[in-house]
């Protein structure tokens, strides 16, 4: 065969060419496998095949070159989240929120902001966003922030000042969904016919009151213990409280006989109540001419039984006022200046009388917390509980039978003993914390206006089970017996803690910023 042949000449590429594709294949690949190492760690990019995005976050497998995920969990019952890209600084949502990128954002916290009637939030550094509430503002009639004047409660806006509206919502709870509900204030289980009551919101004039949300009431006390401290109906927005909470999770009791106590375990959250009737000292012992057995007030001095649990309180509710109507005597500087349904010696001249007393009383109090060294909590005066007893007191015919729905301007009946009840609570408040020196804060939860309005919210006749409970006049005119002083659950009451929930968390904002 001769060498310039056909034959010859294809012979050759047949055996090169497989040999030149391989080692061509090879080079590009050590090419491409150089840069995917120089680019991209080879760990990182496994980790995608075998971790969903979330699982990658929760064992901290990142690329600096890839969209970083932030998990913001808005509760530990139910973890619930809400994913944040943070590279482009937009929530992920139904509805996204526009952000200012200069400004930096807390995605721990979840505190509310106020909100502007624009579509963007507009932060500053001060205040973190609360991811789920920053276009919607339930109030329960549907409306969107967008399309109103009002805003979402601030530190500026008075939520105190405004008026009483039907929510078609209906309450946070029924009287079948609260197992600690006393059955005083059980009035739908104790027949009462009419419903309305329940179904009525406070609207602030200003800005929006948030509804109340269990979860994230529980979020904002993690780890906090909140007392309320007075009288029966202390004890009464307690069990309010506890009711809501309940709609989230059942809490384990720890309570004894002097301290009710509720422990929240996903958050770590104590609600406690103490009874204390006047907060100050009392005693039945003898005293001067003051016989054993009668109650006796020490005006001067803070009621001891709860003083030394103070400093283990993040937040206190105190409640006093209605015991200075009942028999007891009056003792300032070691000394007896007065009484109530009780002075034996019409020769001895009385120094003060019922409201007075009250007067001193919360000024001690409030000045012993105010000056307690290791107390560093919130103190929260909820201000006089109307009573609407209308045409006499509670013992004298008094009655607020067949009230159904709130006052209105024109039928609202004015108690001259709320009004200096309330105006002696203001300054004994005032004096009290007058010569403040430790690191605890002060509120005065100012309910008194508003509820005076709230003659319906009453358990009136409907206050037991008796099957034969007398609940309407008789023919002479003469009431049932009532209670028009407690509240009925759910009701009226309800609304003091969604008060105290906006207090804590504009208290909370201040004090971390």
């Amino acid at each position: 065969m001769k060498l310039g042949s056909p034959k010859a000449m294809s012979a050759y590429p047949k055996t090169i060419l497989p040999i030149a594709a391989s080692v061509g294949g090879l080079a590009l690949f050590v090419i491409f496998a150089s840069l995917l190492l120089v680019n991209q760690p080879i760990g990182t990019k496994v980790s995608g095949y075998f971790y969903s995005v979330d699982q990658a976050t929760k064992i901290g497998l990142s690329s600096n070159n890839e969209t970083s995920i932030i998990e913001n969990w808005l509760n530990d019952t139910d973890k619930e989240r809400t994913t944040v890209v943070s590279s482009i600084n937009k929530t992920v949502t139904d509805k996204p929120v526009e952000i200012d990128t200069d400004k930096p954002v807390d995605l721990v916290k979840n505190k509310t902001i106020g909100l502007d009637t624009s579509n963007a939030v507009d932060l500053d550094t001060d205040k973190t966003v609360e991811i789920d509430t920053n276009k919607t503002v339930d109030i329960g009639t549907g409306k969107i922030a967008d399309s109103s004047p009002k805003k979402i409660a601030d530190s500026g806006c008075d939520i105190y000042h405004g008026k009483w509206v039907l929510d078609p919502a209906g309450p946070l709870y029924s009287n079948n969904s609260c197992p600690v509900l006393t059955q005083m204030q059980n009035c739908q289980g104790n027949g009462r016919p009419d419903k309305d009551y329940e179904n009525y919101r406070w609207q602030p004039t200003k800005c929006d009151l948030p509804r109340f949300d269990p979860k994230k009431f529980l979020e904002l006390m993690r780890g906090k213990t909140l007392a309320y401290v007075g009288d029966s109906v202390a004890r009464n927005q307690m069990e309010s409280m506890l009711c809501i909470l309940w709609q989230a999770e059942a809490p384990i009791n720890r309570g004894n006989k002097r301290m009710q106590r509720y422990y929240f375990r996903s958050t770590s959250t104590t609600i406690i109540r103490i009874w204390s009737s006047w907060l100050v000292h009392k005693t039945t012992e003898e005293f001067d001419f003051a016989p054993e057995g009668v109650d006796k007030l020490h005006l001067d001095a803070p009621d001891e039984t709860f003083m030394g649990d103070v400093p283990t309180f993040d937040v206190l509710v105190l409640s006093s006022g209605h015991w200075f109507a009942k028999r007891s005597v009056y003792i300032l500087n070691n000394e007896i200046v007065g009484g109530q349904l009780w002075w034996p010696d019409n020769s001895r001249k009385k120094k003060i009388d019922s409201t007075e007393a009250f007067e001193i009383s919360v000024a001690t109090i409030m000045s012993a917390l105010v000056n307690k060294p290791d107390y560093k909590g919130l103190t929260v005066v909820r201000s006089y509980s109307p009573d609407h007893y209308e045409g006499g007191a509670w013992n004298t015919g008094g009655s607020c039978t067949g009230k159904i729905k709130p006052a209105v301007d024109g039928e609202l009946v004015e108690s001259e003993f709320t009004n200096i009840m309330y105006g002696k609570q203001v300054s004994g408040f005032n004096r009290g914390i007058k010569n403040k020196t430790n690191k605890s804060r002060v509120a005065f939860m100012d309910i008194t206006k508003p509820f005076s309005y709230r003659h319906d919210g009453h358990p009136g006749p409907y206050r037991n089970l008796d099957p034969n409970k007398i609940t309407k006049r008789s023919a002479d005119g003469r009431p049932p017996p009532q209670d028009c002083l407690h509240w009925c659950m759910p009701g009226p009451v309800d609304t003091w803690n969604e008060f105290l929930m906006e207090t804590i968390r504009r208290d909370f904002e201040a004090h971390d910023s």
